[in-house]
């Protein structure tokens, strides 16, 4: 639980990103995707007959002298995707968490993407970005290689969350992947839904992209733990203030689960994997969530 709250911690207290992230994944063994693409490789999958063309480097000569016929080894390796990472940037994301001082959703969003980004390069995928915010995108295209994880990491650090997310139409003008398949990384805190943002991943999860929703919330928002000596202003829409006196704590809850028991059964319902979150849980531990393969058992 120390360590847990350490990580958690570290966000808040560094602003070197690439820092946090080797912390983060320190000793995690997940990768984003199995690929079942043969050939000559790391991992030893099978044996199968010699067949003319292929490389007689892959011959097991040991086995020929056993069985006196050529057999040639079979490997798997990871075939490659394109790897997308999608942050709201929207003024509600900067929503800061009671427990932990200095992180707020943002933050620990860009950590978690960051952790997506450098697993994607460790992969030999290529991974881009695309932000959403100010009512604009903005679009990383996705590249290989260390330099392109630089980039990544350095787009997330400077990224600035602030008004609302893009309308539908520049969504839809915007999320038009073209590789195929991709895996998709989608962070926020899905306060709207349905949405353009909603919208633009259905739409992407019916061209048959894998895509991977993650819902960051403070400990505050789940419980209703909110100070009711402060005043609350909506950050997107600013109209009005609320004082979260305990008469309405009781119409939050009750209006917290049906938003969010709208959101998990619309995602179930078009297959898309959704993990849902708190900012002061450990950093690791999410990201396993988020990693693990539709399908895949706990």
């Amino acid at each position: 639980m120390i360590l847990s709250l350490a990580k958690t911690a570290l966000i808040a207290h560094t602003q070197k990103l690439d820092l946090v992230i080797r912390h983060v994944l320190a000793g995690l063994g997940h990768g984003i995707h199995a690929g079942r693409e043969r050939g000559a490789g790391v991992e030893f999958s099978e044996y199968r007959a010699y067949a003319p063309g292929d490389e007689w480097r892959r011959v097991d000569w040991k086995l020929l002298a056993r069985a006196d016929r050529y057999f040639v080894r079979e490997a798997e390796r990871d075939s490659h995707v394109a790897v997308w990472l999608v942050l709201d940037a929207s003024a509600s994301m900067l929503e800061p968490s009671r427990e932990t001082s200095g992180v707020d959703k943002l933050a620990y969003a860009r950590t978690l993407l960051g952790c997506v980004a450098a697993i994607a390069q460790r992969q030999g995928d290529a991974f881009g970005l695309v932000v959403l915010g100010e009512g604009r995108v903005q679009f990383t295209p996705a590249l290989r290689g260390p330099r392109q994880l630089q980039r990544i990491l350095l787009q997330l650090s400077r990224v600035q969350a602030g008004g609302a997310l893009p309308d539908a139409d520049t969504l839809r003008a915007s999320l038009h992947f073209a590789q195929s398949p991709s895996v998709i990384f989608a962070a926020s805190d899905l306060l709207d839904w349905p949405s353009p943002l909603s919208q633009a991943l259905v739409r992407l999860r019916g061209m048959r992209h894998d895509v991977r929703v993650l819902c960051l919330q403070t400990q505050a928002e789940v419980d209703a733990s909110f100070s009711t000596a402060q005043a609350y202003r909506d950050p997107e829409r600013g109209d009005g203030v609320v004082r979260f006196g305990a008469d309405l704590k009781e119409g939050y809850r009750k209006n917290r689960e049906q938003h969010f028991a709208i959101v998990t059964a619309d995602c179930r319902k078009r297959d898309i994997p959704l993990v849902a979150a708190r900012i002061e849980q450990a950093p690791g531990e999410v990201l396993r969530l988020w990693l693990r393969r539709p399908g895949s058992r706990p």
